[in-house]
């Protein structure tokens, strides 16, 4: 099966959530990628990779990861108190501490889902030299 000629090389998949988790570019590690904590850039400012990826389900495939991340972390935060309380466990703190990570940690961690679905977004919708090289121009018309 022969690659699209006009596919651009994705780095490892490692690197590109690195980069995603310091909440630069998975694709260039350029950024900032960030317009305000519930917003991203239009596009990278180094390569030009649109953040939305062009999809009309992007945003369903970020959200779905926002909340599984969210979620496990909460989850993972309260099983680890209960173990560490155990057997005198502070039911009622776990109560409320676990409804308010439940509202919080999605916000809180919007952005990072965000990025870290561009990076296993990038093995799903490669890159073209065509949609770098427009972002590149977009930013001439800029200056």
């Amino acid at each position: 099966m022969d690659k699209d000629a006009n596919e651009v090389p994705l780095p490892p998949l490692m690197l590109r959530l690195g980069r995603a988790v310091l909440l630069r570019c998975p694709f260039c590690g350029g950024g900032p990628l960030r317009q305000g904590w519930m917003k991203l850039r239009p596009r990278c400012p180094r390569c030009g990779l649109h953040t939305e990826r062009g999809e009309h389900d992007f945003y369903l495939g970020a959200m779905m990861f926002n909340l599984v991340i969210a979620e496990g972390i909460m989850i993972a935060l309260l099983v680890g108190f209960m173990v560490f309380t155990w057997p005198e466990v502070p039911w009622d703190q776990l109560y409320i501490g676990g409804l308010i990570l439940m509202a919080a940690a999605p916000f809180i961690l919007f952005p990072f889902s965000r990025t870290i679905w561009m990076a296993f977004d990038l093995m799903l919708h490669p890159p073209t030299h065509a949609e770098l090289a427009e972002g590149a121009e977009a930013d001439d018309r800029a200056a």
